[in-house]
């Protein structure tokens, strides 16, 4: 099968050898020559894992009509902020048997879209060509071999179960799905606790508060998702239980690592000015508690992190306000 891949950071890096490993003709769009050349005549990315071999038959091109036309298969990596921008950029290179699988893990912030809800908009992409592909998937251990699962899904269960068989092998097993909706948000609201699990780090506190932390994040995330349509059993599974635990823990958690950062007391400028990647959290929290007010959902987690990152209240400070909220039942949706 022959696939396009837009966009080179560490997670379209991963993902275009991975393809490209399990024997698809990949050809990936990065906007920087650099990557561009190191990809075509090194088998390295320069700026992303640089560190780690690429498979010799992937291919790079700056040219977005090039790998638009390459392939019916879009697998889309592009960070959520720019995604607008690029995509408006292809429009007469959609044609009609084209599949988007969205690798993108976040929510527009100034429409509070999702990334279908965008595709819909710039490209006219019904919902039965749109895919999400999400779960616990560090790229540097997708790169390395390590196995992994994640899920793909699609209100058009039969997209998913195809294009499940050409995901998976021996390191990476994808399950399919139909819950879209919700598989896009576990994506992107994990982000958010993540960015408060490196806060709990950065302060000092241990498995106790980690432990509660992640365990009602995850119950908030599950609010918002039911009252946008999601089905609640997503929010147990990979992209949801799967993705919050390893980003919240794990070292190589971009998201995280800027919670502790914060934690320990840098300031967001700093942070972001000495980050090459986009940590998506950073946008998507004071998304999420704007969309999760217009609904009249409560997400206590995420609103105290989107207070942090506008500077209105300190860390510290925000972790025992949220401490003292009132007391409830710890059922209560």
């Amino acid at each position: 099968m022959k696939i396009s891949v837009f966009g080179c950071g560490s997670w379209g890096t991963a993902l275009a050898h991975h393809m490209a490993r399990h024997g698809h003709e990949v050809l990936a769009w990065a906007r920087e020559p650099e990557v561009v050349e190191g990809i075509n005549t090194r088998n390295r990315n320069p700026l992303f894992l640089s560190d780690l071999a690429l498979h010799e038959s992937l291919r790079a091109s700056t040219g977005l009509d090039a790998v638009a036309a390459h392939s019916e298969v879009w697998i889309w990596v592009v960070p959520v902020q720019f995604s607008r921008k690029v995509m408006e950029q292809l429009r007469s290179a959609l044609r009609e048997e084209v599949v988007m699988v969205s690798a993108s893990k976040g929510i527009e912030t100034h429409t509070l879209r999702r990334m279908d809800e965008v595709a819909r908009e710039i490209l006219d992409l019904p919902e039965e060509r749109f895919c999400a592909l999400s779960g616990p998937t560090f790229a540097r251990e997708v790169v390395l071999g390590h196995p992994s699962a994640a899920v793909l899904a699609c209100p058009e269960l039969a997209t998913a179960v195809r294009l499940q068989r050409e995901f998976s092998d021996l390191h990476v097993r994808c399950y399919a799905g139909k819950d879209l909706i919700g598989v896009e948000l576990a994506g992107a609201l994990k982000n958010v606790i993540a960015i408060a699990a490196g806060i709990v780090d950065g302060l000092g506190f241990g498995s106790n508060t980690q432990a509660a932390l992640m365990t009602r994040g995850l119950h908030e995330i599950t609010r918002l998702g039911v009252a946008l349509g999601a089905q609640v059993d997503t929010f147990r599974g990979l992209a949801g239980m799967g993705d919050l635990v390893l980003t919240c823990t794990g070292t190589l958690s971009r998201n995280r690592q800027v919670g502790h950062r914060l934690g320990s007391g840098e300031s967001l400028q700093e942070i972001l000015g000495s980050m090459r990647e986009v940590a998506e959290g950073v946008r998507t929290a004071p998304a999420a508690a704007r969309l999760a007010s217009g609904l009249g959902v409560e997400l206590p987690i995420s609103d105290t992190v989107a207070r942090i990152l506008s500077g209105r209240i300190e860390p510290r400070e925000a972790l025992e306000a949220l401490m003292r909220r009132d007391l409830k039942e710890e059922s209560e949706l």
